[in-house]
């Protein structure tokens, strides 16, 4: 999925939080966004979901605006998953039944992205008993089991162990290269947009200050305050 930016702006009580003059990130992207806190990060990421109404400008979905036709096609994972109080099958599922996927195509689909993520022992263990990188990996689970357009992940591995972070990085590259989807992911961790990302975009203060394949951006930044950001000048 091709997105499309312009002008857009958004305020919280009168401060800008959001302020994106054009943005373009073509279909097949794995874009990662990097920035301080307050950057406007996850802000950018939920009103690219349409979970937030920006104040104004616009964002271009393949050239369409935003629509429950669009919203189908897409799928946003939180740092703090929210799960269904149910299985881990059902959880996975949920996407495929509302989308009134036929019952024998969701249980090969769930098995098979179970499978795809390492957790089919998890079935049918109930989603509170799991511990925080297991409750991840069901969540991207869920995100990717309907095959997204665009994947947007904010700070999907933060806060879990080690093992299950090399875990999710793995499925993610997996995922992107075997659907050639648009993904874009906000992350704290500098080495893990290394390793994941074919482009980085570095945010602060609501902006874009640049945008650019991955190497050149850590090895190369045009900007003082990316380089800055990169040698830890400015705190996280």
């Amino acid at each position: 999925m091709n997105l499309n930016i312009n002008n857009l702006q958004k305020y919280y009580e009168g401060q800008p939080v959001l302020n994106i003059e054009n943005l373009t990130i073509q279909a097949g992207s794995l874009l990662g966004i990097i920035g301080p806190n307050g950057a406007g990060k996850s802000t950018l990421i939920k009103t690219i979901a349409g979970l937030i109404k920006a104040s104004s400008g616009s964002i271009y979905y393949d050239n369409n605006k935003f629509s429950s036709k669009i919203q189908k096609h897409m799928t946003l994972v939180f740092q703090k998953p929210y799960l269904l109080r149910s299985t881990v099958f059902n959880n996975i599922a949920y996407p495929l039944k509302i989308r009134n996927v036929e019952r024998k195509e969701i249980e090969k689909r769930v098995i098979e992205v179970m499978d795809f993520i390492g957790i089919e022992s998890l079935k049918n263990q109930k989603a509170w008993t799991l511990s925080g990188g297991e409750a991840q990996k069901v969540a991207l689970a869920r995100a990717i089991v309907i095959k997204p357009s665009l994947l947007l992940l904010d700070e999907p591995t933060a806060n879990i162990d080690p093992n299950s972070i090399l875990v999710m990085e793995e499925a993610i590259k997996k995922f992107h290269k075997e659907n050639n989807s648009t993904v874009i992911i906000i992350t704290h961790n500098l080495g893990q947009s290394k390793r994941l990302c074919k482009e980085v975009a570095f945010m602060n203060k609501g902006k874009i200050i640049e945008i650019e394949k991955t190497d050149r951006l850590f090895n190369s930044p045009k900007h003082s305050t990316t380089k800055k950001f990169i040698e830890g000048e400015i705190i996280i």
